[in-house]
């Protein structure tokens, strides 16, 4: 029967697991390196980016709204037009009237067609000078859109020559890392992700150095460390969580502390 990638991983030794993870945390490391190489650049790129498009999309809307007030001044326009037309020919029909309930009927029409007329000028100047600051407002920001873009432009050619020349090391890191990945069953892949997501220097995977935690500095005792040299089970520190190894995995011997006895103190001869 053929064996799944999850029973592969299972059957793989607790040593080989450490292995695996204390070279992803290697890898990892590298990576995170790389990362603070191009330090703030990306949020800042972002930030541009998004401050550009939100600039853009203003100006855009402004430029729809003076669209649509020279749409609302040519109708104006239009109804000015129509109303005069009207007032013609309530003028024209007053010479025809036969009485004076007609004339002052067509007299009334003809001054509600001079009232609207004088409503659409007053709403004509209204829309002209809403124009005006519209057009203002895109001038001024059509400046800070130049500046906003050339400070885009910028940080992206700077960030991209530090992406050109760090590129290929990551690609190579990011292929590790995915070897190393596909050695370590889910649940402590999770669990590794989850402490280096919490630890502050990304360090999920720490060796034992002179006899501490090598994440917090913590003291191990003598038989816990024993456990880690074993090499036989995932061990964690009791007080930061972080997963210990054994420093041999990494080729590195480990400096054992020698207690030195202190100098006994000479005692002074006591003067006759």
């Amino acid at each position: 029967m053929v064996k799944s990638k999850a029973d592969e991983k299972a059957d793989i030794s607790t040593e080989e697991k450490l292995k695996a993870l204390f070279e992803l945390q290697q890898v990892d490391s590298q990576i995170d390196k790389i990362k603070i190489i191009r330090g703030e650049l990306p949020l800042e790129v972002r930030d541009l980016e998004d401050a550009v498009t939100g600039m853009e999309t203003r100006v855009n809307n402004l430029k729809e709204e003076i669209e649509n007030l020279e749409t609302f001044i040519t109708d104006k326009k239009n109804a000015m037009k129509d109303s005069a037309a009207a007032i013609k020919k309530y003028e024209a029909q007053q010479n025809k009237v036969r009485n004076n309930r007609e004339y002052d009927s067509l007299s009334k029409e003809i001054e509600y067609q001079n009232l609207e007329i004088q409503l659409s000028e007053k709403k004509i100047k209204e829309a002209k000078a809403n124009i005006q600051a519209k057009n203002e407002l895109i001038e001024g920001s059509a400046e800070e859109l130049k500046g906003r873009k050339k400070d885009l432009k910028t940080k992206k050619d700077e960030l991209d020559t530090i992406i050109a020349e760090t590129q290929k090391e990551e690609d190579a890191l990011l292929k590790k890392s995915k070897a190393a990945q596909d050695k370590i069953e889910d649940r402590l892949l999770n669990a590794y992700h989850r402490i280096r997501s919490n630890a502050r220097n990304g360090l999920a995977v720490v060796t034992v150095q002179r006899d501490a935690c090598g994440g917090c500095f913590n003291k191990i005792p003598p038989q816990r460390q024993l456990d880690i040299r074993m090499h036989k089970k995932i061990i964690v520190c009791e007080h930061c969580g972080r997963i210990l190894v054994d420093p041999t995995l990494d080729g590195i011997e480990r400096i054992p502390v020698v207690e030195t006895e202190k100098p006994k103190a000479k005692r002074a001869k006591a003067k006759v």
